[in-house]
């Protein structure tokens, strides 16, 4: 896989080389297994795979190539680079200016850019009517276009399926950058509707069988159909694609339930499933893929607490937090900041959508064990904040060099 060239301080000496080492010892990831780093009195259960993808470590390297080739011009993002505040803080130092707020809010008037300005496109990707705007202005899209290779395939298989007359159904949060930027690809090819759960894909059934009124439809998924669409017409052959940072469960089981009802609501015989029903598995990210089933195995192994790093606003960091949640106190945060005390620690409260502060987060039993992981736009750096600001609450924990060393023995050829 490419080596990108991204600044040295989002590297780890800790958790860069240590998913080195696992890299080369299980090329072909067949190990989910976490690694262990025994500190003695804390020791950390670090998934397999976590932090940068391919997607997230190209669109950094772009955006300071722009930065570097434009000495003196203007630089702006369409919107956060990537759900990371300490990339984007770091480029809005350098004085890259965001257009938009990521919930699609404008900050800079179009009519503000000039032809000779510098304009990223995020990891996300963008709009067809965004790209066009920038176009008109005189703008070059193309230049430093960010866009994730997997969003674009996810793009280019809604509009494959759509001139083979599927309607295309994404499962995405509607409001997100690339379900907005997917969404307006797909309806260029195709009838396009986005649902955001399993709640929703059950209701977008009931149009599919007619239990539910035609009329109805488009008040209950208002903003989330393209233009003419028709239930009745439109729900005759269908695909599902996915924002990538989804859970792929999620997807999955979207998919395989929309199929079901297809079958049984056209009595189709098995080899008669694709004419309704485009087969899309291909479309679910690698790394959303390999984090998440790195998690699963992470939460196989007894611990007192899981951290997990990343923007509060990042999806697929949110999705990994619910997993956790679900078996043991999870402490969501940003950065090492957040953990304000041996005694206190600040996170982000996935169901009220605010920071909350725990006291007593860290048990008196020894060894204290803790899951770590992170989001896929989460540099390295963070994460071994985190992990030594945890270890420095133990006075008699082992040095850093020493358990570094036993597990680069536990790896070795």
């Amino acid at each position: 896989m490419k080596a990108f060239n991204i600044p040295e301080y989002y590297r780890s000496h800790i958790i860069s080389p240590l998913k080195e080492l696992r890299r080369k010892r299980d090329k072909l990831k067949r190990d989910f297994t976490p690694t262990v780093l025994d500190f003695g009195p804390v020791r950390f259960l670090v998934a397999r795979h976590f932090g940068f993808c391919y997607g997230v470590e190209n669109a950094i390297e772009i955006s300071y190539k722009a930065i570097a080739e434009n000495a003196g011009k203007r630089i702006f993002l369409l919107s956060e680079m990537i759900h990371n505040p300490d990339v984007n803080r770091d480029l809005q130092k350098r004085g890259v200016q965001f257009i938009m707020e990521t919930s699609g809010k404008q900050i800079v008037p179009w009519e503000e850019l000039h032809n000779d300005d510098v304009v990223v496109i995020p990891a996300f990707g963008t709009t067809i009517e965004i790209q066009q705007k920038l176009t008109d202005i005189g703008l070059d899209v193309e230049q430093y276009d960010t866009t994730c290779p997997f969003v674009e395939k996810v793009w280019n298989k809604a509009t494959q399926i759509g001139q083979k007359d599927y309607t295309v159904v994404v499962h995405g949060k509607p409001s997100h950058e690339e379900t907005r930027a997917t969404f307006s690809h797909s309806k260029e090819s195709a009838p396009t509707v986005v649902v955001k759960d399993m709640t929703q894909a059950q209701r977008l059934a009931t149009y599919i069988t007619g239990e539910s009124p035609k009329e109805q439809f488009y008040s209950e998924f208002a903003g989330q159909y393209s233009d003419g669409f028709d239930p009745e017409r439109d729900l005759q052959r269908i695909g599902v694609v996915n924002q990538t940072t989804m859970l792929a469960s999620d997807t999955q089981h979207i998919a395989d339930f929309l199929k079901t009802v297809m079958i049984h609501h056209h009595r189709l015989m098995p080899e008669d499933v694709d004419n309704r029903f485009a087969n899309t598995r291909d479309t679910l990210c690698y790394a959303t893929n390999d984090n998440q089933d790195s998690t699963y195995n992470l939460l196989t192994n007894p611990a007192h607490f899981a951290v997990v790093a990343g923007g509060y606003n990042s999806s697929n960091t949110q999705h990994i937090v619910e997993l956790c949640d679900e078996k043991l106190p999870t402490y969501f945060i940003e950065t090492e900041q957040k953990i304000l005390s041996r005694d206190l620690i600040r996170h982000f409260d996935l169901h009220t959508k605010q920071e909350v502060v725990t006291e007593n987060f860290l048990t008196d039993q020894k060894p204290v064990t803790v899951l770590l992981t992170c989001g896929a736009s989460c540099p390295d750096a963070v994460v071994e904040g985190i992990l030594l600001k945890i270890v420095s609450f133990f006075a008699d924990a082992r040095p850093v060099d020493d358990v570094m060393a036993e597990v680069n023995r536990q790896f070795a050829f």
